[in-house]
């Protein structure tokens, strides 16, 4: 079963999500210093008629990076063109894409620090430059054939910036990092997609989902349209503050926001290995999930919200931990 407060998205979610996405950057709810950042990035470019710089844009997931990319096209006016760091394999691959790019357009690389290397080098080049140079043949016949391109914007989007080369990193003329949101621009998230869906919802019942959406407009509107589908099914199509409570306990997100899978790490530390230290892949056979699940899905918040704490002999439970799940810790200097 898949954690339904995890901040990643799947195909499926991404067209649900597109209806809900603001538009205009005044619409953008949250990341207030960003958004004035960015908007004067936007005003300079449209006052001198020129494209907008390149914006890197990083971030955990689910915060709206996305959004903002499609936001900076619909600002200046221009297509948008999206694809992925893993969907470009080949220098051709990204070749084929610039080329086919207007004067002004929006290319918006999504996990960019996966591109493979043969692409980064040619998009240093078309970052800087406005051109790619395109090999025709092989050995010692090939032919290198400049092309140049009309002026774009790249809007480069990462959940990991520490793993982008310095060299790209230095051509984007803008970086912008989005925080974590606050419970009260959450609720006024909330409300507007429910506006959006034609549901009416009541601002505790829209403060209860904030509370559990672990600071992420995705896992919010995720866990909005689930509590729309209880209160159609079992009430009138509103959603209260009790409808919410009861939908959010049938889709196991407690009032912290863990979910099943975060609940079963915390207590396989508490009840079977006294709290840890222990390795992840240990703690990972005993609740039967993939080492990997435990660290990207469950670990990150866990973390954050001091649940647990990484250590060089493994992960350790926190007081936090025992006081959630209702259970005495045992003594000991190493417990936080």
């Amino acid at each position: 079963m898949e954690s339904i407060v995890t901040p990643s998205a799947n195909e499926a979610e991404r067209a649900a999500e597109s209806a809900l996405r603001p538009k205009l950057l005044e619409e953008f709810v949250g990341q207030k210093k960003l958004r004035k950042q960015l908007g004067l990035v936007l005003d300079a470019a449209r006052m001198r008629g020129n494209s907008a710089d390149h914006i890197l844009l990083s971030g955990p997931p689910g915060l709206g990076k996305t959004t903002l990319a499609m936001i900076v096209a619909a600002e200046m006016g221009v297509n948008l063109r999206l694809t992925s760091g893993p969907a470009i394999q080949h220098a051709g691959d990204l070749a084929s894409i610039l080329s086919s790019l207007q004067e002004g357009d929006v290319l918006f690389i999504d996990e960019i620090h996966r591109l493979a290397r043969p692409a980064e080098e040619m998009l240093y080049l078309a970052m800087e430059d406005f051109r790619v140079d395109v090999v025709v043949g092989k050995g010692p016949g090939a032919t290198s054939i400049p092309l140049t391109l009309p002026p774009f914007t790249v809007v480069g989007a990462t959940t990991r910036a520490g793993l982008l080369p310095a060299p790209l990193r230095d051509r984007f003329g803008y970086t912008g990092h989005l925080e974590y949101y606050e419970d009260e621009e959450l609720e006024r998230i909330i409300t507007r997609s429910a506006g959006l869906l034609e549901t009416k919802i009541s601002a505790p019942a829209a403060k209860e989902l904030a509370c559990r959406s672990r600071g992420t407009p995705r896992i919010a509107n995720r866990l909005l349209r689930r509590v729309c589908d209880y209160a159609q099914v079992h009430g009138d199509g509103e959603v209260g503050l009790e409808s919410a409570q009861h939908a959010l306990e049938l889709f196991e997100v407690d009032p912290l926001g863990l979910d099943r899978l975060d609940r079963m790490v915390i207590e396989g530390l508490c009840k079977r290995f006294g709290g840890g230290p222990v390795g992840v892949t240990t703690l990972s056979m005993s609740i039967g999930e993939e080492p990997e699940t435990v660290e990207t899905v469950a670990e990150p918040y866990l973390v954050r919200e001091g649940f647990i704490i990484r250590t060089p002999r493994g992960r350790q439970a926190t007081q936090k931990a025992w006081e959630h799940l209702g259970l005495t810790a045992p003594s000991g200097d190493t417990l936080i």
